[in-house]
């Protein structure tokens, strides 16, 4: 499905991440594995290798911009080209009301969510042209599309991925490359693991009308089908993976 291609993606440590690293490269891509997390990076990499695949680890910190152009260029200079990027990776940011919001915490969320996948269309778009195309997946969420009281900062980065979604397909349309926005509802993974206990996980299950939580693979499942050439006249759009949440 993706032999020969070559995939860049980010946070792919663990979670969602990791779950779309692992697909990719058990349907034929090649891998470049970008995180803070090296160890994370390093223990997905591992997986692959064991089963057959190929890929590469890059620690990157997407909120600098020379970080993300250098893993572009290391994909590029390492197999040759860059044919598919997964912008996922993201932080949830601190648990308060717009009006007693850390300035501190809003910098943060806006540049790592936001200003992140910025940077990943600024240096993927020239590679990907310069070999003819590919397809860009922006990791957004169902927050891309509504509101979430006490997370104003994630809220406002993740309706901005699905604007920078569609101006990059409107930009590029006729130039082979496709970009498109996933919207996972609460998927079980360690960002939410990581900053709600069990009594808040099982109250954030019960709001989506499948009663439960997502899990990385199932979004995984959307992101491959968007980066093989299955997909090949979708762009522009907003894809919520969501276990119903948004039909309410």
């Amino acid at each position: 499905m993706l032999t020969n291609k070559i995939a860049l993606v980010t946070g792919a440590g663990s979670g969602i991440g990791e779950a779309v690293s692992l697909l990719l490269a058990r349907n034929g891509a090649r891998v470049l594995l970008t995180d803070v997390d090296i160890e994370g990076a390093n223990s997905v990499l591992a997986r692959i290798e064991k089963e057959g695949g190929m890929a590469r680890v890059v620690k990157c910190d997407v909120s600098h911009a020379k970080d993300v152009e250098h893993a572009v260029a290391v994909a590029v200079d390492t197999w040759g080209q860059l044919d598919i990027a997964v912008n996922n990776a993201g932080i949830s940011g601190e648990q308060q009301p717009l009006g007693s919001y850390s300035l501190e915490s809003w910098d943060k969320v806006i540049a790592v969510n936001l200003s992140g996948v910025f940077y990943g269309l600024r240096y993927q778009i020239p590679a990907m042209l310069k070999s003819g195309g590919g397809s860009i997946v922006n990791m957004a969420s169902i927050l891309g599309a509504a509101g979430f009281a006490s997370s104003g900062a994630y809220v406002a980065a993740k309706h901005g991925v699905v604007g920078l979604t569609k101006n990059a397909a409107l930009e590029y349309a006729t130039q082979g490359i496709r970009v498109n926005a996933v919207g996972p509802g609460f998927i079980k993974t360690p960002l939410l693991d990581d900053n709600l206990g069990s009594d808040e996980l099982e109250q954030i299950a019960s709001l989506h009308p499948m009663q439960r939580l997502g899990a990385a693979e199932e979004v995984a499942e959307l992101v491959l089908w968007l980066a093989s050439d299955r997909a090949s006249f979708a762009t522009g759009a907003y894809y919520p993976v969501d276990g119903g949440y948004l039909a309410q």
